[in-house]
């Protein structure tokens, strides 16, 4: 008879893999560095718009126009930003989606499960906490959409203000989680905000989009074919009545994100590696910078807790966020017999659930969609959208800090290198290389302390010698001192 088959019990939010957390921390890295210019400019626009010396400049240069009117691509600064920057942005989230489906933690449908079902509870409860909230006070529901995207570059530069070691595992969770979010934010901007259709610009949009498919599957090269027609596509996409975002992330889920033989990376991480911090560092930032730009003041401040549609937005980012994730995390990990990470608590899956509550880029792009034509209240639901990330952000950092000794333990152990083979200790328990190598320096490290030690015995023992001799010469001359 053969023993029964037994398979370790799955552990949620385990240890990455090597290559995943290299991954990981090379993209959280851009990333973190790009929310830090986020805040700075998402403050520079508030400062900016909100003192009376400066406010008519704000004004004027959002709303100025540029761009070939005959095209229809006469838009105003903030419009350029919004749909032309972002669509950087985009284009970044379709290869890093692509990415994980193929090649990264979403290609195993077991580990897909979780931050994809986390991801659309923390997408469907902050909608419903909008709509039961603004249904309450006799409020528009048009805006259930805006609490339901996570901003990741916000979320790492509040981790990298409150100087958090969070484990790469939990990093990756978010940064998984935000992916996934930026997916289906896409659909709903698609589905729910596109009002009316040119099919002839549609058309030539998709046939821009099939021949930059065909260059990328023929393997033809060259940045200066590529980046002539990806604003073609854009042009065409923005004209056809679907937001022009959506031309970025459809070219990015063309690259191929899978190694070939001779290749250390694949085209798609070879041109995220480039895009990114185009993204990150300017894309994003100036995007805030004209997006962020709101009237705050006391009397701003009381409505966004006082009228049902804003308050259902601090609420969906605050509540429903924070709910819908863990809970959606939960019942992953109860239903299919999962456990968590030995290293982590629910705890901490919590506090990174409250973490993804802060809501920024996404969240301004479909207010500014929702509420199109009523300024007021699109001000206003930008105001929630910053009053509501900020308590997110507070709330996370209260909760990490209380855990921040731990984190900084795991987080040690992680990066621990005691061989000095540029691989942290942790991949290599089950290398009998390793520990071969580790008990080589541990005899040479024996070695040096039995010759310290017996160098020390010597000195001991002289110094005994002397003293003896010292006191054997003082009795003899009667109790002196000698």
């Amino acid at each position: 008879m053969t023993a029964p088959r037994t398979t370790a019990p799955r552990k949620v939010l385990g240890r990455l893999s090597l290559p995943e957390r290299t991954f990981v921390a090379d993209a959280l890295r851009t990333e973190t560095l790009g929310g830090v210019l986020l805040l700075v400019a998402a403050v520079t626009a508030l400062v900016w718009a909100n003192v009376p010396a400066l406010h008519d400049s704000y004004e004027t240069v959002s709303h100025y126009h540029l761009g070939p009117e005959a095209l229809g691509l006469h838009l105003s600064i903030a419009h350029w930003a919004a749909d032309g920057l972002l669509a950087v942005f985009f284009f970044v989230a379709g290869i890093e989606l692509k990415r994980e489906l193929v090649a990264g933690d979403l290609k195993d449908p077991r580990a897909a499960v979780l931050p994809v079902v986390a991801a659309l509870c923390g997408m469907a409860a902050p909608a419903l906490v909008y709509t039961l909230t603004s249904l309450t006070g006799g409020g528009s529901t048009d805006g259930w959409a805006v609490p339901t995207a996570t901003d990741i570059a916000f979320a790492l530069a509040v981790l990298a203000v409150i100087g958090t070691s969070l484990p790469s595992a939990l990093r990756a969770f978010l940064l998984t989680l935000a992916v996934v979010d930026d997916l289906f934010a896409i659909l709903i901007i698609a589905v729910f905000f596109t009002d009316t259709l040119n099919f002839a610009a549609l058309g030539g949009a998709v046939a821009g989009l099939a021949v930059f498919w065909l260059l990328l599957r023929k393997g033809v090269r060259g940045w200066y074919l590529y980046v002539p027609l990806a604003v073609v596509v854009w042009a065409l996409m923005y004209n056809s009545g679907i937001h022009a975002t959506i031309a970025g992330v459809a070219m990015g889920l063309m690259l191929r994100c899978t190694t070939r033989e001779g290749e250390e990376r694949s085209p798609g991480e070879r041109i995220e590696h480039l895009v990114r911090p185009l993204s990150a560092g300017l894309a994003v930032p100036l995007f805030a910078l004209f997006s962020a730009g709101v009237a705050i003041s006391g009397g701003a401040l009381a409505k966004v807790f006082s009228q049902p549609e804003t308050l259902g937005v601090v609420l969906g980012l605050v509540v429903g966020k924070t709910i819908g994730i863990f809970g959606g995390t939960w019942l992953t990990a109860r239903f299919t017999r999962a456990s968590l990470s030995e290293d982590l608590a629910w705890a901490d899956v919590f506090a990174v659930a409250t973490l993804a509550g802060i809501g920024f880029t996404v969240s301004l792009l479909i207010g500014e969609l929702a509420f199109e034509g009523d300024t007021a209240l699109t001000d206003e639901v930008k105001a929630a959208v910053l009053a509501g990330s900020v308590i997110a952000a507070v709330l996370a950092s209260v909760l990490l800090k209380i855990r921040n000794a731990k984190y900084r333990r795991l987080w040690e152990a992680e990066q621990r290198d005691d061989d000095l083979d540029g691989i942290p200790d942790v991949y290599e328990e089950h290398d009998p290389a390793y520990h071969l190598r580790m008990a080589a320096i541990h005899d040479r490290k024996a070695a040096e302390h039995r010759r310290i030690a017996a160098e020390i015995a010597r000195e001991k023992g002289a110094a005994g010698t002397g003293l003896a001799e010292v006191t054997g010469r003082a009795g003899e001359e009667g109790d002196r001192p000698a």
